[in-house]
C-alpha cells in the first residue's frame, strides 16, 4: 500500500529543500575539517601533493582507485584497448567463432600479465571443478566449489598458492586474487548449470570461453553461465535501436565520474579523515554523519566505474551484462543493497532463492540469508571484520520480514487499510529512514574499521540524542520521501510501458 500513492507538490518540495540544506551544511563541514586537516602529520601517508595551483592535496588512501589511474592506467588501458579491437575483427569475420577467440586473447593476457605459473593454477581449478561437474550432482558441485573458494581464503592455502607466482609488482595481490575467486565463482556456476541440463554435459572449451573472457576475468562482473553461454553462442549480431548511442553515453558518464570522484577528493578527504579517531570525534555529529554516507557513496561510485568500464566493453561485445549496482542514496531496504550486482544475481540464483523460495516463510528466509551471508563471508575472506559485517546484514535482512509479517497480522493490517494511501506512505518512510541508517552503519564497518562505527553509532543514537538522531532521523525521512517519489514515477511509466505493449 503507498507505492502509487501521490504526495502534494509542496510537501515534496519541502522535502527536497530540506535534503539539499543538510546536505550542504554536512558538506560545508567536511570541508572545513578536510582544509584544517591538510598538513596534519597523522595524515601523512594519506594525503599527498595534488593541485599546487588551488593549493590543495589529495586524498590517496584508496589504494585501488589510486593504481588504476597512475601506474596501471597505460596496462589497462592497453589490455582492454586490444580486447574491443581484436573483438572487433573478430564479429565481422567469424562471428560464428568469437568466443573462441575472446578465450585465446584473453589466455594469452593473463599469460602476459601474471605468467605461467597463474596460467597453471585457474586452469588446474577449472579442471576440477569440471570433473565434478561430470557427475551431474549439485551438492558435489556447491562442496568443491566453495572448498576451492577456501583454498584462496583461508590461510595457509591462499598464501601457498600465491607463493608459486614469480615477479612482483603493485597490483599483483589485487590481480591474484581477483582472478583466481572470480573464477571458482564462475566455475560453480558452470558446474551448476551443467547438473540442470538434461541431457549431457557442456564442453570443456564451454567452460575456458566462459572463464577467459578479459572483460570479466579479473575484476568481473560475475555473469552466470546459462547467460553467458546463450548471448555469446548468438551467430546473428544485431544492435537495438540507439544501442551505440547510449553506449557512447555511458562511457562518457564513466570518464565523468572519475574526473568528478578526482577533484572530490582535493577538497574531501573522506578516506582519511576516519583513520584519526580523535580528529574525527571534534567533528559535529552532522559533519560525522555525512561523512559515513560519503564513504558508501564513494564505494558505489567506484564499484559503478569499475563494472560499468567492463560492461560498456561486453555491450559492445553484444552482451548484456549484469547491470552497475544500485545507488547507496536511493537504498532503504537491504534486500537490495548490494554493490556488486554480479555477484548479487549469482548469490540470489544458486543460494538465496533457491533455498528462500519465495522469502514469505520465516524459518526459510533465516536459512537462506544465513546460507547466502555464510557464503560471502567466504568469499569476500574469513575475517573478524566480514563476520561482524555478515551478522548485521544478515540481521538487518531478517529484521525487515520480520517487521514486515508483524504489521501484517490483523489489527495492524485493518488499521493501514483505513490510512489514505499518502499516509500509508508517510508511515512507511518513517521506518525506511531509520532502515537507511542501519544500512549506512552496517556496511561502514567493512568499509572503514568497527572503531569508526562505533564512533559514529555512539555519537548519533547516544550522545546525540535527542537533537541530532531526531534531526538526522526527519531529513533522512525527507530523503526517503524523495526516493518513493522516484519509485512512483517509475512504477507508472512501467505500468504504462505494459500496458502499450498488450495493446500492441
Amino acid at each position: 500500500m503507498g507505492v502509487k500513492a501521490m504526495l502534494p507538490s509542496y510537501e515534496l518540495g519541502f522535502y527536497a529543500l530540506v535534503v539539499t540544506c543538510a546536505v550542504l551544511y554536512s558538506g560545508s563541514g567536511i570541508f572545513e575539517a578536510s582544509r584544517d586537516s591538510m598538513n596534519r602529520k597523522a595524515f601523512r601517508d594519506g594525503i599527498k601533493p595534488g593541485w599546487h595551483y588551488f593549493g590543495r592535496k589529495m586524498d590517496v588512501a584508496d589504494f585501488e582507485w589510486v593504481m588504476w589511474f597512475t601506474s596501471f592506467r597505460n596496462i589497462i588501458i592497453f589490455a582492454l584497448s586490444g580486447h574491443v579491437l581484436f573483438a572487433k575483427i573478430c564479429s565481422m569475420t567469424v562471428p560464428q567463432h568469437r568466443a573462441v577467440m575472446y578465450m585465446t586473447y584473453g589466455v594469452l593476457a593473463v599469460l602476459g600479465s601474471m605468467g605461467l605459473v597463474y596460467l597453471m593454477i585457474i586452469l588446474s581449478h577449472c579442471l576440477v571443478l569440471y570433473s565434478v561437474a561430470l557427475a551431474k550432482h549439485k551438492w558435489l558441485c556447491y562442496a568443491a566449489g566453495l572448498c576451492c573458494l577456501a583454498s584462496f581464503k583461508v590461510e595457509p592455502f591462499g598464501s601457498w598458492q600465491s607463493g608459486f607466482v614469480t615477479g612482483a609488482f603493485d597490483l599483483q595481490d589485487v590481480l591474484f586474487y581477483g582472478g583466481c575467486t572470480f573464477t571458482i565463482m564462475r566455475c560453480m556456476s558452470f558446474a551448476l548449470e551443467s547438473a540442470d541440463k538434461e541431457e549431457g554435459i557442456y564442453s570443456i572449451f564451454d567452460l575456458l570461453k566462459y572463464n577467459f573472457y578479459l572483460p570479466f576475468f579479473f575484476f568481473g562482473p560475475v555473469m552466470t553461465f546459462d547467460q553467458f553461454h546463450a548471448q555469446v553462442s548468438t551467430r546473428e549480431l544485431r544492435r537495438k535501436d540507439d544501442e551505440m548511442k547510449n553506449i557512447r553515453v555511458s562511457a562518457l558518464l564513466h570518464v565523468g565520474a572519475i574526473i568528478a570522484v578526482d577533484i572530490f577528493f582535493h577538497f574531501f578527504y573522506i578516506l582519511t579523515l576516519p583513520s584519526d579517531l580523535k580528529f574525527v570525534n571534534r567533528l559535529s555529529d552532522w559533519s560525522l554523519a555525512g561523512l559515513a554516507y560519503s564513504n558508501l557513496v564513494y564505494d558505489w561510485v567506484k564499484a559503478a566505474v569499475m563494472f560499468g568500464v567492463t560492461n560498456t566493453i561486453a555491450r559492445l561485445d553484444h552482451l548484456d551484462p549484469p547491470q552497475p549496482p544500485k545507488c547507496i542514496t536511493m537504498l532503504y531496504i537491504f534486500a537490495e543493497t548490494h554493490f556488486d550486482r554480479g555477484i548479487n544475481d549469482w548469490l540470489c540464483k544458486y543460494v538465496y532463492d533457491h533455498i528462500g523460495e519465495n522469502h514469505d516463510n520465516i524459518l526459510k528466509e533465516l536459512v537462506a540469508s544465513t546460507t547466502t551471508f555464510a557464503v560471502t563471508t567466504l568469499w569476500l575472506g574469513p575475517c573478524q571484520l566480514v563476520y561482524i559485517w555478515s551478522l548485521a546484514n544478515c540481521f538487518g535482512l531478517n529484521f525487515e520480514l520480520w517487521v514486515q509479517k508483524f504489521f501484517q497480522l490483523g489489527p495492524f493490517a485493518k488499521l493501514e487499510a483505513k490510512l489514505s494511501g499518502a499516509m500509508s506512505r508517510r508511515i512507511r518512510a518513517a521506518f525506511g529512514a531509520v532502515n537507511f541508517w542501519a544500512i549506512v552503519l552496517y556496511n561502514i564497518l567493512a568499509l572503514n574499521s568497527l572503531e569508526f562505527a562505533l564512533l559514529v553509532t555512539k555519537r548519533l543514537l547516544v550522545l546525540g540524542f535527542p537533537v541530532s538522531t531526531l534531526s538526522i532521523w526527519f531529513i533522512t525521512y525527507c530523503g526517503v520521501q524523495l526516493i518513493k517519489e522516484r519509485e512512483r514515477i517509475l512504477a507508472i511509466e512501467e505500468e504504462g510501458r505494459a500496458d502499450k505493449a498488450k495493446v500492441e
